[in-house]
């Protein structure tokens, strides 16, 4: 293992999740073959998992990939565990050079200060409800409803997550069930009704059915 690295996690719940989406809905049944034995995974560090979110907000799976590369190499590579001192410690435009726009700096900075501040009072995420999650997180600079669903999904790994500002996800819907017509935030809502209660594994594999790169958080 890459030194400062983490063992990367599964969800327990992912092949009944699979079993169950298969039963429900025809086109997960048709694209949930198609990826093997892929599934979500989950670093276990919740900087590491928020600071990659806002790594990748509003820019494609490869774009963001590319970028955290170019980020976390000095600390290890893309599988490191970045830690808010080293963010704190870095220079801006370093972290500017990586790709980052000057507002994602900024964001990463204040993530960063928000964590070395709290220390050892952050919140126990694993005990609390979804929306009271997210309420705490769009709480920091530069979080936003999208970016705590991404945390709830790859770094609490809750199984019935269903991130409607995704682009990601409306496109994948619209691709999926609607033959490429465009899609409503009611519409997705409506068809990820009978994805319940495993919405993030059908979001996983509509992001999949787009891209070859998984999604990681």
């Amino acid at each position: 293992m890459i030194p400062g690295s983490t063992a990367l996690m599964t969800p327990e719940y992912w092949d009944e999740a699979c079993r169950h989406l298969s039963r429900r809905d025809r086109v997960m049944k048709r694209l949930i073959p198609q990826f093997g034995q892929a599934r979500l995974q989950c670093r276990g560090d919740a900087f590491t998992t928020l600071a990659r979110s806002i790594v990748g907000q509003q820019i494609s799976v490869k774009a963001a990939q590319s970028v955290w590369e170019r980020l976390s190499m000095p600390w290890g590579g893309a599988q490191a565990v970045l830690k808010p001192a080293q963010v704190l410690k870095a220079q801006s435009s370093d972290l500017r050079a990586a790709g980052l726009s000057l507002r994602k700096v900024e964001y990463l900075q204040d993530l960063a200060r928000h964590f070395k501040e709290r220390g050892s009072r952050s919140p126990l995420w694993s005990e609390m409800e979804d929306e009271a999650v997210i309420a705490e997180l769009v709480s920091v600079r530069g979080i936003g409803r999208w970016t705590a669903e991404m945390f709830l999904m790859f770094g609490l790994m809750r199984p019935d997550v269903l991130p409607l500002d995704d682009l990601g996800l409306l496109r994948g819907i619209s691709l999926n069930y609607f033959s490429g017509e465009p899609v409503t935030r009611s519409e997705a809502r409506e068809v990820g009704e009978a994805w319940a209660p495993y919405r993030s594994v059908a979001t996983w594999y509509l992001w999949r059915s787009l891209d070859p790169v998984p999604v990681e958080y």
